[in-house]
């Protein structure tokens, strides 16, 4: 089994793009979950279900352009991720690794994350981009940051 989170906060344009993935991917011997702004709510569920791949996609801000999508180590999540998060991603991902064969962190450069605005046209062919990767398994297609 895997497990896609998807991270970010409804009200504030692109960062929702995480929570927009984890609503609209669905494939078989997946767990896609909408996070919003507590993936640490999440935990146990990665805990318990012990997937083989966990997937965790959220906005980045990179210093790319708009839409642009980086796989993203966990050192570099401090500084990159947008920080809506009640606990640090992370601190997250140093829990969910000892419980996850492999944790892949995609970023993707926000346009806007502005209170009020929708996702940006960039961000959700990124997206569909995105859901196309995980579908196939081809996550090394992903350049990392």
């Amino acid at each position: 089994m895997n497990m896609l989170l998807g991270i970010g906060n409804e009200l504030n344009g692109d960062d929702a793009i995480g929570c927009y993935i984890a609503r609209n991917f669905y494939m078989e011997d997946w767990v896609s979950i909408d996070c919003g702004t507590v993936p640490e709510n999440y935990l146990g569920k990665v805990i318990k279900e012990k997937p083989q791949v966990l997937i965790v996609i959220d906005s980045a801000h990179m210093g790319l352009r708009a839409g642009e999508i980086r796989r993203i180590q966990k050192d570099s999540a401090c500084s990159a991720f947008v920080s809506t998060h009640t606990l640090a991603l992370k601190e997250f991902l140093t829990v969910a690794e000892k419980h996850a064969g492999k944790i892949i962190l995609i970023g993707i450069q926000p346009k806007s994350t502005e209170i009020g605005e929708e996702i940006s046209k960039e961000c959700l062919k990124s997206a569909k981009k995105i859901t196309g990767i995980l579908k196939k398994g081809s996550f090394e297609k992903i350049p990392c940051l």
